[in-house]
């Protein structure tokens, strides 16, 4: 039975700035949400339906309320007659859907175009081209369906080379956009980006892509959270899930109020997944940080200083790539990889680094006063590609995660494939991310982070020096 609950009406227990997802048995309970922009400018929090209080039996549990979840609910109600069960450990939408850069590119995962015809030949890679612009296709859509304000900042993408030798590999990105796969990008020189878009000193120019939207990332997850509940959906916070048994088919979900005995199971936890949830999902991600700040409101002289013209997403073209944009409320965000690990992501070294990287691009916005700071974990798979995927054919367990920091926008189609997964009509489902699971480093997935230090120091080098 349904039931209204304003999440900001219950005691949470305090926010965990060191919350590190392989080191940490879990993600916590009932915790508040990490103090972002999103956050702290959505508004309150919609009702949900408050904690699993007893045992109950559902048709499909999706564990994780972030947007993947939400999606995934949305969709099984919208087109299979399916009303989820959601169940989340903190508050809804408390990982990576509140932690973002609000940024929707044509992308998922960390691969580039070039690199998916490496891997599985041209003709899988414009089909998968198809699948992510058909993903872009259905985001725009729920962000313009009026059921919701997400304060969508359309126009497009800017991918901006943040040094001049750059340039050949991003005209031959665009060339093979262009070419391969029909994809309308075009250069733009240094002079053509100052003059028309903003004047980032340290750009040599840019690329456009036609799709990019910029959206309030809060208000994007409470809107999908309307939405599921207003299908039939009901989501859970404060409910983790501590135990799993699978006894005759049936998935024995223990959480601190009660079991749910689910038939199917949806997993959408992402980088924010236990290490003892299930094997099937043990050490397929490496969790990565990323932070984020976001500016006071620039003054008229400000803005005129750093040349915005726009406010589409932008991002550079460093391996340890900046995103960053200008707010639809006069502030300027940006946000790029963090700290290693969670015991370090409040070390104020990682904050200087990118405040620099800011100066850098806006010497005009030299001490400018911050009110927003926040880290957030981001699910890279180890391929760097995105798994939905039913990971064994005798169990009705079902996974989307891998986006490697591009979820924002495929998250909604990811939700909407897994329910096409979970409804058993995903026969069509071809592509290499929906037929094999998440790759698998086993144990030696904590110590990759050994080697992870070491290439951030070389990714430094070679974006900065070399």
């Amino acid at each position: 039975m349904k039931q209204d609950v304003n999440p900001a009406q219950a005691a949470r227990n305090a926010y965990d700035p060191r919350y590190d997802p392989l080191v940490d048995v879990g993600p916590g309970r009932n915790r508040d949400y990490a103090p972002t922009y999103w956050i702290g400018t959505a508004g309150p929090a919609p009702a949900d339906d408050g904690p699993i209080l007893a045992d109950v039996d559902v048709d499909v549990a999706v564990i994780g309320s972030g947007y993947t979840g939400l999606s995934c609910a949305i969709h099984l109600a919208r087109e299979h007659g399916i009303k989820a069960t959601v169940l989340e450990a903190n508050t809804v939408a408390w990982g990576c859907s509140t932690r973002n850069g609000g940024q929707a590119q044509i992308s998922s995962g960390r691969l580039t175009r070039g690199q998916w015809i490496e891997r599985w030949g041209i003709d899988v890679a414009r089909k998968l081209h198809k699948e992510i612009a058909e993903a872009f296709d259905l985001f725009r859509s729920l962000i313009y369906s009026g059921e919701f304000d997400c304060e969508p900042q359309d126009g497009g993408h800017l991918y901006i080379a943040h040094r001049a030798k750059v340039m050949p590999k991003l005209q031959a990105q665009s060339k093979l956009l262009n070419e391969q796969f029909g994809y309308p990008t075009r250069i733009l020189s240094r002079e053509e980006l100052h003059r028309d878009y903003l004047r980032d000193e340290e750009a040599a120019g840019a690329m456009h892509e036609p799709d990019g939207i910029a959206i309030h990332a809060g208000k994007l997850a409470f809107g999908y959270l309307n939405l599921a509940r207003k299908l039939g959906a009901t989501v859970h916070p404060a409910s983790p899930v501590i135990g799993w048994e699978t006894r005759n088919g049936i998935h024995y979900l223990t959480t601190p109020g009660g079991t749910v005995r689910a038939r199917a199971v949806a997993l959408a936890t992402a980088a924010y997944t236990p290490p003892g949830l299930h094997k099937l999902t043990s050490h397929r991600l490496m969790p990565i940080l990323s932070n984020s700040i976001v500016t006071r409101p620039l003054t008229e002289a400000e803005r005129e200083a750093c040349g915005f013209k726009t406010k589409m997403v932008l991002t550079d073209t460093r391996t340890l790539r900046h995103y960053y944009r200008l707010m639809p409320d006069g502030r300027v965000q940006i946000g790029s990889r963090s700290a290693v690990t969670g015991a370090d992501a409040e070390n104020p070294k990682h904050y200087n680094l990118l405040l620099e990287g800011l100066y850098r691009k806006f010497p005009a916005l030299r001490g400018i006063q911050v009110d927003y700071s926040w880290w957030g974990w981001v699910d890279v798979s180890h391929d760097m590609m995105p798994r939905i995927f039913q990971p064994d054919p005798s169990r009705t367990i079902y996974y989307a995660m891998g986006y490697g920091g591009n979820g924002v926008m495929y998250s909604a189609q990811a939700g909407r494939r897994m329910a096409q997964l979970v409804a058993g009509k995903g026969q069509e489902l071809d592509l290499p991310i929906f037929t094999s699971v998440l790759p698998h480093h086993g144990v030696l997935t904590p110590f990759r982070r050994l080697g992870q230090r070491m290439m951030y120091h070389w990714y430094h080098l070679k974006d900065e020096t070399l």
